[in-house]
């Protein structure tokens, strides 16, 4: 049993599913739905389509340069299989799989980091701006408490990084 790949949205296309197109040349297309035959159809990049695992990853969403995805190429070479092959193979496979989803997980977090700084230093600016509704300037040494809050906030900044 073979699992193709979508040519437009790279999802899996079991057997038995999809559709296939086969162009004059002999280049062979296949689909796991109509939305994605639709789609190649009236000639949209699937770069630009914003659903598609191309946008994902050229959009740097998606982890791309990783060693653990170099085991979903497709592979020409027939191999004959037996029971200790076939064994130490899914063994494989499950390790593999926990590498990738571990390395996925670690990029997300490193993505999200840069919105959480931004936010933080966001927050910063904002309160800075507005120190003065955050205590009335008549109720004496407005201006010190002012510096005090400030110096503060930036250094819980700088210690929470």
């Amino acid at each position: 049993m073979r699992i193709e790949k979508c040519y437009f949205c790279s999802a899996p296309v079991y057997p038995g599913h999809g559709m296939m197109f086969v162009r004059n040349d002999c280049k062979v297309f296949r689909f796991c739905r109509s939305k994605c035959h639709k789609n190649f159809k009236k000639k949209r990049n699937p770069r630009k389509t914003r659903w598609t695992k191309a946008f994902r990853k050229a959009s740097g969403k998606e982890l791309t340069v990783d060693n653990s995805l170099e085991f979903e190429k497709r592979r020409n070479i027939p191999v004959k299989y037996n029971r200790e092959l076939w064994s130490k193979t899914v063994v494989a496979m499950q390790k593999v799989a926990a590498i990738k989803h571990k390395r996925q997980s670690r990029f997300i977090i490193n993505r999200l980091k840069k919105g959480k700084e931004l936010e933080k230093a966001a927050d910063v600016s904002e309160v800075k701006k507005n120190i003065h509704l955050l205590k009335a300037p008549h109720a004496g040494q407005a201006k010190q408490l002012e510096d005090k809050m400030v110096q503060k906030l930036s250094e819980d900044v700088e210690m929470a990084e």
